[in-house]
């Protein structure tokens, strides 16, 4: 699980931009759409070491979606776009991004 770690050391990145957001675009990438709750629910269940609250991961997955990294497909339940696949595998540098309001 989760295994972009190689391509961890190749993203650009933005100050806007957190650990948990990048743990949050990993989980979706490997596992599909998710709403938050149960992306903490999934991490935590997979071992993986967080300590994000759900409502924190809420607030993040909104942000990605302002900046088109994710899309809210529907009860907010979130997918990972094309353009959040491309900063996992180091093809997109975050920092250029436009936010929408």
């Amino acid at each position: 699980m989760f295994s972009s770690t190689l391509s961890l050391f190749m993203r650009k990145h933005a100050d806007w931009l957190t650990q948990a957001d990048e743990r949050i675009l990993e989980f979706l990438r490997e596992e599909g759409n998710h709403p938050p709750t149960a992306i903490t629910r999934r991490m935590i269940e997979a071992g993986i070491d967080i300590e994000y609250h759900p409502n924190h991961v809420g607030t993040r997955c909104r942000e990605l979606a302002k900046y088109g990294l994710l899309v809210n497909v529907g009860a907010g339940t979130y997918s990972i776009t094309e353009k959040g696949v491309e900063f996992l595998d180091g093809d997109l540098d975050v920092g250029s991004l436009e936010k929408e309001e």
